[in-house]
């Protein structure tokens, strides 16, 4: 006799037919990728041999030394011994140890350990598990928000979205970078609530991008627990740029300390080794979570994506040798770079945002309005096209950001002073 047709899980746990699919906007790729596409034309014009400015990227792999040769080196000899069989879903004991232990320190009054600390195949793929962890474990509906700020990095949009969460733009003063306030947050879980929907997590990052906006440690905190006990799900506290900052890294202790055992559950942190150490096509980072949210990625990886160990390896090295000094190369050109730029938009008067990271976010609504444009896009292509620079329009971000550009100083200092002064005189040449 034949076998009949049976479901894999009971009839109580399939999921109900519904055709959101079918009526979601479509995704577009990020333009993150083809910005730099217009310095071509620039060269077409100016000469093969001339030189242009790439003030568009996050890259600090391309644009500066990225990781160091002895770090890479080291990494393979873990690989070698490590071999080339499966990882566990979470990563490699060790890389678990190393971060938990060398890299963050963590107080083990917090309850934190090794076993809070799931690899991850760079960041958009811990976010896309946190995100995943958030619908599941928090009210669990597909339909829910995602709350991010009034300008968000272009992922924060689309990569919930495709998971089947709706995003939610919080408001904010342009003139204080769109920072989160409780006041806003509030607001945003009551919109929630009016329109049946509820707010599955909050993504909070310092330093920012695309602003560059850095929030002190004790501000987040209170944004956090603001979160919390408005009935958020979840708080992301994205610190993928944390280690490029004039003060130093974010104390993770410190924040671990400022919850309940019982919010701490409800915490979720990303980081990783992508910008601080010019790692971007190493493709590691790590996510710190509860234990609910750890065994949950940890099972939906194993059937996902799984580690794979070089990644781990150089993380492994870094943290290790002591990160400050690992990320040295990536750390202390920004800096000087940060003060470059800074001295450079004081002087010109320019409206800006400029804390730390990579990112500078000015506001060329002056430039927009006399060249008849209506938002950032065209005066994007124009200064690359015209003057050899490229930046990032902000209408790509959000529509709060439209008549902004984003400068990215992940550059030498005298590449980024060279940069500055190439689109400073491609500005004042719309005011003519």
């Amino acid at each position: 006799m034949s076998q009949k047709p049976v479901y894999t899980v009971d009839q109580d746990h399939l999921i109900p037919v519904s055709d959101f699919p079918s009526r979601m906007a479509q995704i577009p790729p990020s333009r993150m990728f083809t910005i730099k596409k217009a310095l071509d034309k620039y060269k077409e014009k100016a000469g093969a041999g001339a030189a242009v400015y790439d003030a568009s990227q996050g890259d600090g792999g391309a644009s500066l030394p990225g990781v160091p040769s002895a770090l890479l080196e080291a990494a393979l000899e873990l690989q070698l011994k490590q071999g080339t069989g499966y990882d566990q879903p979470f990563g490699t004991p060790l890389f678990r140890k190393v971060t938990a232990e060398n890299y963050w320190h963590l107080d083990a009054g917090t309850g934190w350990g090794p076993n809070n600390v799931v690899f991850v195949q760079g960041g958009r793929d811990g976010l896309n598990k946190a995100y995943n962890a958030m619908i599941t474990l928090g009210h669990g509906r597909v339909g829910d928000l995602l709350l991010v700020s009034a300008v968000p990095w272009i992922s924060y949009n689309w990569g919930p979205y495709g998971l089947g969460l709706n995003v939610l733009q919080a408001g904010g003063d342009p003139a204080d970078g769109w920072r989160y306030t409780p006041e806003g947050i509030r607001e945003a879980v009551a919109f929630a609530a009016r329109d049946g929907r509820r707010i599955a997590g909050i993504v909070i990052t310092s330093p920012d991008n695309p602003t560059g906006r850095t929030i002190p440690l004790e501000e987040q905190i209170s944004l956090g627990k603001t979160a919390l006990e408005a009935g958020v799900a979840f708080v992301l506290y994205d610190w993928i740029y944390h280690w490029v900052t004039d003060s130093g890294p974010s104390d993770i202790n410190v924040v671990l300390n400022a919850f309940t055992p019982e919010e701490r559950k409800r915490l979720i942190f990303l980081d990783g080794i992508t910008k601080s150490l010019g790692a971007s096509n190493i493709r590691s980072a790590h996510l710190l979570a509860g234990s609910r949210v750890v065994d949950h990625v940890v099972s939906q990886a194993s059937h996902g994506v799984l580690p794979g160990f070089f990644a781990q390896a150089v993380a492994i090295a870094a943290y290790q040798q002591g990160f400050g000094e690992a990320a040295h190369s990536i750390i202390e050109p920004c800096s000087q770079s940060r003060q470059v730029l800074k001295t450079a938009l004081v002087n010109s008067g320019l409206p800006h945002v400029l804390g730390d990271g990579y990112y500078a976010f000015i506001d060329v609504t002056r430039y927009i309005e006399a060249a008849g444009y209506e938002h950032s896009e065209a005066l994007g292509g124009y200064v690359a096209e015209e003057y050899g620079v490229a930046v990032v329009p902000g209408v790509y971000f959000s529509h709060a950001g439209k008549n902004w550009v984003r400068f990215s100083y992940a550059l030498p200092p005298q590449k980024t002073g060279q940069a500055v002064t190439q689109l400073l005189k491609g500005l004042d040449s719309l005011l003519k």
